[in-house]
């Protein structure tokens, strides 16, 4: 098959050993972002297979429409950037996994790295020492005090961990179900939506985004928060309802606000109000963004690849479209 993959900025994944897996394959690399539908389109024009890094690329029906030769889309995760419906009614059968086994222990270890920069001020600390200020303030310690983890997931639960290794207390907000969960397992949940945001000094959101989920922390959530408080987001920029966060930390309702994910991506303008902004904290979107889990996420969406191949594909989301 003609296997094209988009977006793979910095060419990593030829040099992974999931990549032998496409071995068999002819297969193109594009190491850029092409935002241009016609021009993707016009690169894609050979393609039975495109593999999606991520959610770096829309799949839209007109796009859809421009390539007749396109069988499979073949991905890892949740998929609110492809347009399933225009999938089935091109004939696109689109693969990802969404049930994998296992936390993304990168997301989770750069979220912990996050509230640790935030609260002992370290991009300031290491900008004062590089201009020969040394020392710019004081920051905090983490035992003792307390992180509240918004979403009873998978990433979450990891964090938790490492919270807990460091000596602080962990409380949890989540759904319905979510909290029923987590009291079931014996943790601690908080006794109001007011009591979470109002009570800890770190937050952290580990939600999927969806049309549920959207603008689910409000300026009225983020209002309630110590004015000390830091905000961590890692999971998307969705979740906070729109020009929450930059108000917040406008109004001193934050001590710091330290993000992985933003509105628009990527976000290329230094002067941009949020990403500018001297209580932020900012990673290009990297939560994912290690060899170790590009490994183990790719050697998922080539094993959909070659099982398609094969005549027996996996995790089919709009099965009614393939026809052995």
């Amino acid at each position: 098959m003609k296997v094209h993959i988009l977006d793979d900025w910095f060419d990593t994944l030829r040099g992974l050993p999931c990549f032998d897996l496409l071995a068999g394959h002819d297969v193109t690399v594009w190491t850029d972002h092409q935002p241009d539908e016609a021009i993707l389109a016009d690169r894609l024009q050979d393609a039975d297979c495109v593999v999606l890094f991520r959610e770096r690329t829309k799949v839209t029906q007109g796009l859809l429409e421009r390539l007749p030769n396109l069988r499979l889309i073949s991905q890892r995760g949740a998929h609110p950037h492809v347009d399933v419906a225009a999938c089935t009614d091109q004939g696109v059968l689109l693969c990802s996994n969404k049930g994998a086994d296992g936390a993304n222990h990168a997301a989770a270890e750069l979220t912990f790295a996050l509230i640790l920069s935030a609260m002992r001020q370290l991009p300031q600390q290491m900008a004062s020492a590089k201009a020969g200020n040394w020392q710019m303030g004081v920051g905090r310690s983490l035992r003792g005090r307390r992180l509240g983890l918004y979403g009873y997931g998978r990433i979450g639960r990891v964090v938790a961990d490492y919270a807990r290794a460091f000596g602080m207390e962990v409380i949890w907000w989540s759904s319905d179900a979510g909290r029923a969960r987590a009291k079931a397992d014996g943790e601690t949940v908080a006794t109001s939506r007011a009591a979470f945001f109002g009570t800890c000094e770190v937050v952290s959101l580990h939600l999927r985004l969806t049309p549920e989920t959207r603008g689910s922390v409000t300026a009225e959530d983020l209002s309630a928060m110590s004015p000390r408080a830091v905000l961590v987001n890692t999971s998307r920029a969705g979740l906070i309802a729109e020009g929450a966060l930059l108000h917040a930390l406008n109004a001193d309702h934050l001590g710091a606000a330290a993000v992985d994910v933003f509105d628009t991506e990527p976000l290329t303008n230094p002067k941009d109000p949020l990403l500018s902004h001297p209580k932020l904290i900012a990673t290009p979107h990297i939560g994912f963004v290690t060899e170790d889990e590009f490994d183990k996420q790719f050697a998922d969406i080539f094993e959909q690849v070659n099982a398609y191949a094969a005549g027996a594909p996996i995790h089919m989301i709009n099965p009614s479209v393939y026809a052995p």
